[in-house]
């Protein structure tokens, strides 16, 4: 098949890229700084040379996005939104326009959308969307704000003859440097990976591999549209799920994080504290009820896997 990625030069990705090359595809990386024979320009907005590309494809996988890994200021907020919103409308209006328009179209997403929740998972079937959560403060609403605007994007795309899914994705876990394993992991072996506000709060993850094998999946099973949830079967509290990096890393000790602790360290990091505090319990009923098996769906298991190929990279 040719697939076309827009957004596709970050981690997700190049892991997208590699693994679907790997399996036979053809892949075209749409990217603002393309860099390599098949990268192609665009600017996440406007139409341009690149909708060629996606005019007789067989798949499209949207990735495009700023990261969520800054200060929610009124300027990161507008580009966080702006960025997802008109990149989906454009490969949107690609895909209408197109004379031979891709079979599906997977448009990443958030598990984010969901509610702040520790006493039952959220799924894509009885799951409960974010917001006005007793316990979760205001600021939280704008992530679920962006998820929501940026699903009901795809959903308004006039693209009758192309199957739809939205990707509600948890946190990616792999071993690159500088990805959020990398962070949990210096956190870990620096002992300073305990528990952060209670550690009551529920991590949804997924394991690269599961990601990149979950992609093809959807893209192979015509059978399936919507939201998707793309996270590992057994979610833990954060308390549960540091206890198990620890002793991937043979680190025993650790020091618990006060929440005003943690809102300090976000602000130092110019990042925020919802990536901590929110309770992400998140399950993904439609894969498995789909008979997708997951390679890690536990985490002692990938934490082990993705500890022993960063000590790897790192040698």
């Amino acid at each position: 098949m040719k697939i076309v990625i827009p957004g596709g030069s970050g981690a997700l990705g190049t892991l997208l890229d590699r693994s679907l090359t790997a399996a036979g595809h053809q892949v075209v990386v749409l990217s603002r700084r393309p860099a390599g024979p098949r990268q192609v320009g665009w600017d996440g907005r406007s139409p341009g040379a690149w909708t060629a590309e996606i005019d007789g494809s067989d798949a499209v996988v949207n990735l495009a996005g700023r990261s969520v890994n800054c200060r929610y200021t009124p300027e990161n907020r507008r580009a966080m939104m702006d960025s997802r919103v008109h990149s989906t409308r454009a490969v949107g209006r690609a895909i209408a326009e197109a004379r031979r328009p891709p079979a599906v179209w997977l448009q990443m997403s958030t598990a984010t959308v969901y509610a702040h929740r520790h006493h039952a998972p959220n799924d894509e079937l009885t799951g409960r969307i974010g917001g006005g959560e007793p316990d979760a403060p205001a600021s939280w609403r704008y992530s679920i704000d962006i998820a929501r605007a940026w699903e009901d994007a795809q959903a308004q795309a006039d693209t009758p003859h192309t199957r739809r899914l939205a990707l509600r994705t948890a946190v990616v876990l792999g071993p690159e440097r500088g990805g959020a394993f990398d962070s949990l992991s210096w956190l870990a072996r620096l002992g300073v990976g305990g528990p952060i506000a209670g550690g009551a709060q529920y991590g949804s993850w997924i394991h690269d591999r599961d990601f990149a094998r979950a992609v093809e999946f959807l893209i192979e099973h015509e059978e399936l549209s919507g939201p998707v949830n793309l996270a590992a079967p057994d979610p833990l509290p954060q308390r549960e799920f540091m206890r198990e990096l620890r002793a991937g890393w043979g680190m025993p000790l650790a020091l618990p994080a006060a929440r005003w602790m943690t809102e300090l360290g976000a602000f130092a990091l110019r990042s925020e504290s919802e990536l901590l505090l929110k309770s992400r319990r998140v399950v993904p009923t439609r894969l498995l009820e789909a008979g997708f098996a997951f390679a890690y769906p536990h985490w002692p298991q990938a934490a082990r896997n993705l500890v022993r190929r960063l000590r790897g990279r790192q040698r």
